[in-house]
């Protein structure tokens, strides 16, 4: 019994997967924490971009030309 009890105290497989798990829930966190962060800024950058998209493809002029033959 007490073998069992002494093995069982130096097996460390539990602890490493738990310290794998606190780690990978520290990047998630920080992750998290620098997308909110930057949310925002990004947002603004992605619609000045659509708003230029769109600009480029809208024509300049809509009158049809003066001799109506139409091209």
């Amino acid at each position: 019994m007490f073998a069992q009890l002494s093995a069982f105290w130096r097996d460390e497989d539990g602890a490493t997967a738990i310290e794998y798990g606190l780690i990978a829930g520290l990047i998630a966190v920080v992750i998290i924490a620098g997308l909110t962060a930057l949310g925002g800024g990004l947002n603004g950058l992605f619609t000045r971009i659509n708003n230029a998209l769109i600009n480029v493809g809208t024509p300049a002029s809509s009158t049809p030309p003066a001799n109506g033959s139409g091209g």
